[in-house]
């Protein structure tokens, strides 16, 4: 049997997401409200750290739109409270240590750096509505000024 990926992108139904977090478990299919989920490839890293930074400045303003922000990467639970500890962050963030979520939504892809190749996240968020429907798809995520982007997207859809 192959394994399939499917291809998330806007005007799919959002795969569910049940894994262990720092607000103890984060699963999609319990939220009944729009939500961003961010995958990043490991906590404490240079453009992991902003982007969680840049996303913990911005809460405020999604939670005025009534959007819950959820990052995901590899790193366990203990390593995700140590990295929010450590820069104050209040985004909630989830721990994908089997990368099941990440291969559902095509984010766990093949690597290539100085000369290695290897398997790891590529940096992608995904803006879903209450109905569990995605309504858009960043992929190959450069940090600077995203988190601005994702909020302004939020604002058109559910401000």
């Amino acid at each position: 049997m192959e394994d399939e990926i499917t291809l998330i992108e806007p005007g799919t139904r959002a795969l569910n997401i049940n894994l262990p977090s720092t607000s103890g478990t984060f699963e999609l299919a319990g939220t009944r409200s729009p939500v961003v989920v961010f995958f990043y490839p490991k906590d404490d890293t240079p453009g992991c750290t902003s982007e969680a930074i840049d996303f913990t400045r911005l809460k405020p303003d999604f939670d005025r739109l009534g959007v819950s922000l959820v990052g995901i990467s590899p790193d366990s639970v203990a390593r995700h409270e140590k990295f929010s500890a450590k820069h104050g962050l209040t985004v909630e963030l989830a721990s994908d240590e089997d990368q099941t979520a990440a291969n559902a939504y095509g984010v766990w892809v093949e690597k290539r750096m100085y000369g290695r190749i290897y398997m790891g996240i590529e940096r992608s968020t995904f803006l879903i509505d209450a109905n569990q429907s995605v309504t858009k798809v960043w992929r190959k995520v450069k940090v600077k000024g995203h988190a601005d982007d994702v909020l302004n997207i939020a604002r058109e859809q559910f401000g």
